[in-house]
């Protein structure tokens, strides 16, 4: 995927609110502050992301990837050679110059998924066929394209005379630098607008390898004994959550040891009511054709800012594949707003993702069965401080003595009743800004309207999830960083990712309880060092 989406449809600002407001809780106006006036510096030119202590008008995140300077958009799926995983995505070294527009992939390389290695261009901008968009890169253990056993090879798309095509990169040197494959094609347009970014896995039962491609409302399916060329069996299609990108595939195993594929897209699902970020279906996929357990998608993340997500292998110590886990990655940003972010100004760069996620399968239950979601665990391996607080009650307000721009904090919620409650994050001093995250009456959510935000309509400002108030419990795992928040509700269930750009002033955090007391149990915030 690549270029600029059309306009979103959003729903009307909630009135919830004005009841937090008329609590004496402190919610800020309707309107969005505006940015804190940019500070000087520039990024660092020779790493992913700068030391742990960053300058007072830095913007740059902590303990999230971030692009080293200029553009990111896209993840690519990562890949597993000696011992590391191979992360790519969309890079544009022309973003500030005013050079011509389009994206290489660079890659960095990490071996916890939290600590990353920048190690350049991979895939240059400039080719043949123009510049590169997303795709996928695989190894040809087997030697099966002919380009040497164990190469990289990349089929991604790219639009000259504007018609979106596959073509196909190899790469010798364990997926360092890679070279086209001639000039043409190794999947020609049929003669479709959208036809694009390419997800390819392994069909080892039947030696060949299997493609899905986004083609509008459809996500079509293709086979090839060579990874050069390849036929079309079929597709799924789904009207309803716009135009599907950067699709998915891949099989996952439940602890109950129930197996199943799941399908998935990035789509826009806004005119709907619904999030546009990863839709996804579970079902049965016999190699050509992919019958859904259930018509309707659910989603992987209900926030504003989780598209062109991936999900790629988790691999053991000895190299191999766990089949009940797997890691997911995506893009903090959101078309709607892309360009518009603080950090251009203050660090000399566009492009956050966000932690590293791992996806497992689980049943609610209902006996839907549902990917859930946790941050990697390489993250307690970075751990630089602790502030166990226990069990807090709170009824109202409680602000807590603790500042920062960059945390975790987790809790599990208690009550016996109540309207709503959870924490306000990023608080100013006089309590008038603050990101919320909670719940309230039968639905999580998170807001970030009252900092300031991308989205300048104020349409998408609160992400909303189901919530059952008979549960009368709630967990939640909440990662702050200096541009991003990620909450996690009840064990990853529902996931909320947003960007919120918060004056680096507002360092506060206070817990509310609505119409009822609650027990913040076992809170614990937790700091990091990458």
């Amino acid at each position: 995927m690549r270029g600029i989406r059309g306009s979103d449809g959003g729903s009307a600002k909630p009135t919830r609110r004005a009841v937090l407001a008329a609590s004496g809780l402190g919610v800020a106006a309707a309107v969005v502050p505006a940015a804190p006036a940019a500070a000087a510096g520039r990024a660092a030119p020779g790493g992913v992301r700068r030391t742990s202590r960053r300058a007072d008008g830095s913007y740059r995140a902590e303990y999230h990837f971030t692009v080293p300077d200029q553009w990111m958009n896209d993840p690519q799926r990562p890949i597993w050679i000696d011992g590391e995983y191979h992360y790519y995505y969309l890079y544009n070294p022309d973003y500030f110059t005013g050079g011509p527009p389009g994206t290489a992939w660079r890659l960095a390389t990490s071996t916890d998924l939290v600590s990353f290695r920048d190690r350049g261009i991979a895939v240059p901008k400039t080719t043949p066929i123009g510049d590169v968009w997303s795709g996928c890169a695989v190894v040809d253990t087997g030697n099966t394209a002919g380009l040497g056993p164990g190469a990289v090879v990349v089929v991604a798309t790219a639009d000259p005379g504007n018609s979106q095509a596959q073509y196909l990169f190899s790469s010798t040197d364990d997926g360092r630098s890679f070279t086209p494959y001639g000039t043409g094609p190794v999947l020609p347009n049929p003669g479709v607008v959208d036809f694009r970014d390419p997800k390819i896995i392994r069909d080892e039962e039947r030696g060949r390898w299997v493609m899905v491609l986004a083609e509008n409302n459809k996500l079509g399916f293709y086979h090839s004994p060579d990874l050069k060329s390849w036929t079309y069996v079929g597709g799924f299609i789904k009207d309803g959550v716009g135009v599907f990108e950067c699709p998915d595939l891949f099989r996952i195993t439940a602890a109950d040891g129930t197996a199943r594929w799941v399908l998935g897209a990035s789509a826009n699902g806004r005119a709907a009511g619904l999030p546009n970020t990863y839709a996804y279906w579970t079902g049965a996929f016999d190699g050509t054709t992919f019958t859904p357990d259930a018509p309707d998608p659910q989603w992987l993340d209900h926030g504003f800012d989780w598209y062109a997500a991936v999900t790629f292998d988790r691999h053991r110590a000895d190299g191999s594949v766990d089949p009940a886990t797997r890691y997911a990655i995506g893009w903090m940003n959101n078309w709607a707003y892309a360009g518009i972010t603080p950090t251009i100004d203050s660090d000399g760069f566009n492009g956050t993702d966000s932690i590293v996620r791992e996806i497992t399968l689980r049943r609610d239950a209902a006996g839907t069965l549902y990917l859930a979601s946790r941050p990697v665990a390489g993250l307690d391996e970075h751990v630089s401080r602790t502030v166990a607080l226990g069990d807090l009650r709170v009824e109202g307000n409680l602000p807590l003595d603790y500042r920062g721009t960059a945390y975790e904090l987790s809790t599990e919620i208690t009550w016996d009743q109540l309207t709503g409650a959870g924490m306000q994050l990023r608080r100013s001093a006089d309590g008038a800004r603050h990101i919320d995250a909670g719940i309230w009456a039968d639905y999580a959510f998170v807001n970030r309207g009252g900092v300031a935000n991308p989205d300048q309509s104020g349409t998408m400002w609160e992400s909303r999830s189901p919530f059952d108030p008979a549960a009368r419990r709630v967990t939640m795992r909440v990662l702050v960083d200096r541009t991003t928040v990620e909450v996690f509700f009840d064990d990853g269930r529902y996931t909320h990712s947003l960007e919120a750009f918060p004056y680096l002033t507002d360092t506060g955090l206070a817990l509310f309880a609505v119409d009822g007391p609650a027990v913040f149990r076992n809170t614990v915030i937790r700091e990091f060092t990458v």
